[in-house]
């Protein structure tokens, strides 16, 4: 596989592909002055873009919430994925998108009518999960969530989620779980969160207090496929502490286990056995979802024929 180094990175800036090193966005932009956008981390598998109909879904569904305007058909939307990855040597990679209100020269709380969205996209190499976390697992901590009220909207502000990842840094930790007011775990800094009690998977439900996670999504999926009971609950500190097995799950992390937690092993201490199972299952529900998306493009292309 080539290499290719960041100035080589190719971008997507309203309409054009050119080279990061190149791309520019307006100071004015609302973006950049009120975080007033939202984006999507997507996956791509052997150059293939994973879950794209859930990812667009979701994306859908945030600008939706904030009231800015789709700026492109379905279609154009995964052209503009495929684009980026071929654009790139990578077999693996991963891409970020984001759609801001767009550009208003006045600054003021309230956007005015009519403005044109800003859409930019990157594609980085997507790292494999590392043979040490998949042998000893990563140590988290416990702490209250400071987010705002709609973390069920993809939105690019995140500034409280960089002060729980520098808390977590000072305390020597990979990651946090969050605890709402109400004594409720929600999330990770990043990432949904599930738990292993008696070899059951619970997780908490949908709500506006958690983003709707893909990977979320794809656990549940692949877990009631092979006959593991999955339950949707709230869950307190108690839960967590009395935790067969704690998992967080994301996009670009898939599944990782959570061996220690506040300085203190979980279960075991190691990578529980239906996290070991699940991520077999994960790889080869991937394998079988790049597989099924090739046959179909051969498909394709012979009826175009």
């Amino acid at each position: 596989m080539l290499s290719q180094t960041v100035t080589e990175q190719i971008v997507y800036l309203n309409g054009l592909y050119l080279p990061m090193c190149e791309s520019q966005i307006s100071t004015q932009d609302r973006g950049f002055l009120f975080g007033d956008g939202v984006y999507e981390v997507i996956p791509v598998y052997e150059r293939t873009v994973f879950s794209f109909d859930e990812h667009l879904a979701r994306l859908k569904n945030s600008l939706k919430a904030t009231s800015i305007p789709n700026p492109l058909t379905d279609a154009e939307w995964l052209n503009l994925l495929n684009t980026l990855v071929a654009k790139h040597s990578w077999d693996n990679q991963f891409i970020y998108l984001q759609v801001t209100r767009g550009i208003q020269m006045q600054r003021d709380h309230m956007p005015a009518d009519c403005l044109t969205p800003t859409l930019y996209a990157y594609s980085n190499p997507l790292k494999a999960v590392s043979d040490d976390i998949i042998k000893n697992g990563i140590k988290a901590i416990t702490l209250d969530d400071i987010r705002w009220l709609n973390c069920d909207i993809k939105a690019i502000t995140l500034l409280p989620n960089v002060m729980l990842k520098l808390a977590c840094k000072h305390r020597n930790a990979d990651d946090a779980i969050l605890i709402a007011p109400n004594g409720n775990i929600t999330e990770g800094t990043a990432s949904n969160v599930f738990i292993v009690k008696n070899n059951t998977l619970l997780t908490p439900p949908n709500s506006s207090a958690i983003l709707p996670g893909i990977t979320r999504l794809l656990i549940n999926r692949i877990a009631k496929a092979h006959g593991i009971t999955v339950l949707e609950q709230n869950l307190t500190l108690d839960d967590l502490t009395s935790a067969d097995e704690i998992w967080l799950a994301s996009s670009t992390k898939e599944a990782l286990p959570i061996t220690q937690l506040n300085d203190l092993p979980v279960g075991s201490g190691k990578p529980g056995a239906l996290w070991q199972l699940m991520r077999q299952h994960y790889q080869t529900y991937k394998h079988d979802f790049v597989a099924q998306y090739l046959a179909q493009q051969v498909q394709q292309q012979q009826q175009q024929q």
